[in-house]
């Protein structure tokens, strides 16, 4: 049995990577939604680390030592183990593909360089309710471990050891509470669904409609396909 598939393994609510366009400009709000990568097994366990930039200067007047002044504090970072498993399906090239796309997120976007702002995409983890663990971020690295091969060579088991960087943002976008950054949600688009009644249905205000087209990189709002996911901003970013 694969090991996580114990402990946060067996949570109803999957964790997911939606992975982003990186924004043109200097905004930093993630573009057009890419895709969303939805894990085959919760995370058994999440890193998250955040260190604080403290500076001393010495001084032979202080004897009892210099105090120390506050530089500011680095963003967070998050270290998480992504377990896929195709063994019930030995001929199955899924894992493979699925390695492919979490690799992807080193590679510059198509998009990025054509607008000339090179840049890898923009990802946002999210799992349920955990807040803590919700922030815009760049994949900093990562690491596979093929553990397990089909009868034709293709790889059926594979661990990838992934670590996010936090990528700033300004404090107003963020929640005064918690410092976590408002849930943004992902929807599927289904027969009779429009811009202005998502709007409508998500925000109370059809005029919204701009926001969610904004967020997905929409060109022509009366061509909505059945089926895509779109990225809804949270409200808070919709008022500002």
């Amino acid at each position: 049995m694969p090991k996580s598939s114990n402990g946060a393994g067996k949570s109803l609510v999957r964790a997911s990577l939606a992975i982003h366009e990186p924004p043109l400009g200097t905004g930093t709000r993630p573009g057009a939604l890419i895709k969303t990568f939805d894990f085959d097994f919760n995370p058994a366990q999440l890193s998250l680390s955040r260190a604080a930039q403290w500076k001393v200067t010495p001084t032979v007047a202080a004897r009892g030592g210099p105090r120390p002044e506050f530089m500011g504090s680095e963003p967070r970072a998050m270290s998480l183990e992504v377990f896929l498993d195709s063994s019930d399906r030995p001929t199955s090239d899924v894992v493979l593909k699925k390695v492919a796309a979490l690799l992807r997120c080193c590679d510059v976007t198509a998009k990025s360089v054509a607008a000339k702002q090179p840049s890898p995409p923009w990802v946002v983890f999210q799992w349920g309710s955990f807040s803590t663990a919700r922030f815009i971020a760049y994949v900093s690295s990562i690491d596979v471990s093929y553990t397990l091969f089909g009868t034709t060579g293709v790889p059926i088991r594979a661990t990838c050891q992934m670590r996010l960087q936090e990528i700033p943002r300004k404090s107003r976008r963020q929640n005064p509470t918690s410092g976590a950054l408002t849930a943004r949600r992902v929807h599927r688009v289904v027969a009779g669904d429009s811009l202005q009644s998502l709007a409508w249905r998500e925000y109370g205000d059809a005029t919204s409609w701009r926001a969610i087209a904004e967020a997905n990189g929409i060109d022509d709002p009366s061509r909505l396909p059945t089926g895509i996911e779109l990225v809804l901003p949270a409200a808070e970013e919709v008022r500002r």
